[in-house]
């Protein structure tokens, strides 16, 4: 399997750089937020709306996916999670979470923020964990930085870490959205960033062997209120919103 890198919730392979991809994410380990704050200043929104956004829906998958069918203990990995940014916001969602990622940096600054966070720095060709670990695995923001000709094998890996009937899912930039797109171009560390649409995404869910493969895209309206949350569940298989995510059962 090639090589999976990156940071800063990113999980990308070898690219033609500067840097190398550790390195690179190492440097933004004291200032990821500020960067990504900067490339979106323009909407006037905080990195910490999306944030909210995200865990909102990481919640809800739980739910609706019956992660918790007889009083379950859910044990999650958030597989590219760089500085750990999304986990202050998903405290109590899980009953262990754990968060993996090549820059070392990253893990460190992590660790340091979110001591109830299992962390491992990842520089091999697959993840550092046994099969069937998981309830859920997650990817927020990542694949876009990965090869596509080894975005299959990501998806065929974070699966050998799900357990039966466990689930993953992606967290992807909506690549129809004009405003995600300008956002890409405005951030520093998303040069190399090869965006994929939502079928694009549920395909490769099926081919690496998912069932039941779902996509919702969300975050089309600036507002966390419960009447534009439900604007955007109505709308969510259209592709508007700033990002989706794309899940599939083991």
């Amino acid at each position: 399997m090639p090589s999976l890198m990156g940071a800063g919730d990113h999980f990308a392979s070898p690219r033609t750089e500067s840097l190398p991809v550790s390195e690179l994410f190492d440097s933004y380990r004291s200032s990821y937020a500020e960067t990504i704050d900067g490339s979106i200043r323009f909407s006037g929104l905080k990195h910490d709306f999306f944030l909210v956004a995200k865990a909102d829906l990481l919640r809800r998958l739980v739910a609706e996916r019956g992660l918790r069918r007889r009083g379950a203990m859910v044990r999650a990995l958030d597989v590219g999670c760089g500085v750990g940014s999304l986990h202050p916001y998903l405290e109590g969602a899980f009953e262990r979470l754990d968060g993996c990622d090549v820059s070392q940096g990253s893990i460190q600054r992590a660790s340091e923020d979110n001591p109830g966070v299992v962390y491992r720095t990842c520089t091999t060709t697959s993840l550092p964990y046994d099969d069937c670990v998981f309830d859920l695995a997650f990817a927020s923001c990542v694949v876009h930085h990965v090869s596509p000709a080894s975005w299959l094998d990501f998806f065929r890996e974070m699966r050998r870490v799900v357990r039966q009937g466990g689930v993953a899912c992606i967290i992807e930039h909506n690549p129809y959205n004009p405003l995600t797109r300008l956002a890409v171009v405005r951030c520093p560390f998303d040069q190399d960033a090869v965006l994929l649409n939502a079928v694009t995404a549920a395909a490769l869910f099926r081919q690496a062997g998912f069932r039941e493969v779902r996509s919702e895209h969300f975050l089309l309206l600036p507002s966390a209120g419960g009447f534009a949350r439900k604007v955007e569940r109505a709308l969510a298989l259209l592709p508007l919103g700033a990002q989706y995510a794309c899940s599939g059962l083991v």
